[in-house]
């Protein structure tokens, strides 16, 4: 695994995140008892998924918890970050794909009739746990999609939002409607959606919860792509297999350098550049794509 630059200083290690915003992040002791909390028992309504032959390296999880339209709850919870967790430490892992089984559902949100029954500590350690666990999704090095037919409201569009990507297909409905329950998005919504999409336009999406059809949010910059009905699975898989025949470092470097430039100003963006680039002059795959490229062939990459 590679190590992340000093200069943003977040990282995954040991399958635990170290990150230097605390407003952000939760501390390396709040995401420890959280994962502890949540990986007591496994979950069945996420199921992982590794593709094979041509599309070894593509990793998919899917959601399944029909009954309640893949409700948010602690069992969704715990199977999440424990396949988030697996794809980390899977060297094989090039791409992530976020799914899901139900039909015109991507994820309604969080589980609120089980939310009914919480006290306030407990409310408070399930959102701590919704947003420690995206933002573990946030960190993780290999590019993300989240595929999306339907509903992605709530908490399930703060878990898109921590992907790299995000597809839809033309009937996809987005929103974040938690002020008209008198609360405010708390799994990284306020924060992710106006990176994305600017101040103005992220404040009266949350101010009035409104849903957005998947065209508008093309066109604010929310999605990348926008696919008729049914289609945005195969719309995402061509993605994973275009980013599945490049050069993995070379990906997680890309992700790594755009990332962390981000949060810099430009002189310290161009030392996070080159430190990525330095990690990649050593590689078997760039001599292999330079002889490939020589050779007039499609290059044989190993991640290494």
């Amino acid at each position: 695994m590679v190590a992340f630059s000093s200069i943003a200083k977040h990282r995954l290690c040991n399958q635990s995140l170290i990150y230097s915003k605390p407003y952000l992040f939760p501390s390396l002791f709040q995401f420890q008892s959280i994962r502890t909390l949540l990986l007591q028992s496994a979950s069945d309504s996420v199921k992982l998924h590794r593709h094979s032959d041509s599309d070894s390296g593509i990793v998919q999880i899917n959601m399944d918890r029909p009954e309640a339209k893949n409700a948010l709850g602690k069992d969704m919870l715990k199977g999440l970050l424990n396949s988030f967790e697996a794809i980390n430490t899977d060297p094989a892992a090039n791409v992530l794909m976020i799914c899901s089984s139900v039909s015109r559902v991507f994820c309604a949100g969080a589980d609120l009739k089980e939310r009914l029954t919480m006290d306030v500590p407990e409310v408070r350690a399930t959102v701590n746990s919704l947003r420690s666990t995206f933002s573990f999704l946030e960190a993780l090095q290999i590019p993300t999609i989240a595929v999306i037919e339907g509903a992605a409201l709530g908490g399930g569009l703060e878990m898109a939002l921590s992907c790299d990507l995000r597809i839809c297909g033309e009937d996809a409905k987005l929103a974040l409607p938690e002020t008209g329950l008198a609360v405010i998005p708390g799994a990284g919504g306020t924060q992710r959606l106006p990176r994305l999409v600017g101040k103005s336009i992220a404040k009266e999406l949350i101010f009035t919860g409104r849903k957005i059809s998947a065209r508008d949010a093309l066109s604010i910059g929310l999605i990348n792509y926008c696919t008729p009905a049914g289609e945005a699975y195969s719309k995402a898989l061509e993605v994973a297999r275009d980013i599945n025949q490049k050069g993995p470092v070379a990906i997680r470097m890309a992700k790594r350098a755009i990332n962390e430039g981000l949060e810099v100003n430009m002189d310290s963006a161009l030392g996070v550049e080159e430190e990525c680039y330095e990690q990649i002059l050593h590689t078997n795959d760039r001599l292999e794509g330079l002889a490939a490229f020589a050779e007039k062939r499609k290059p044989s990459y190993k991640g290494n």
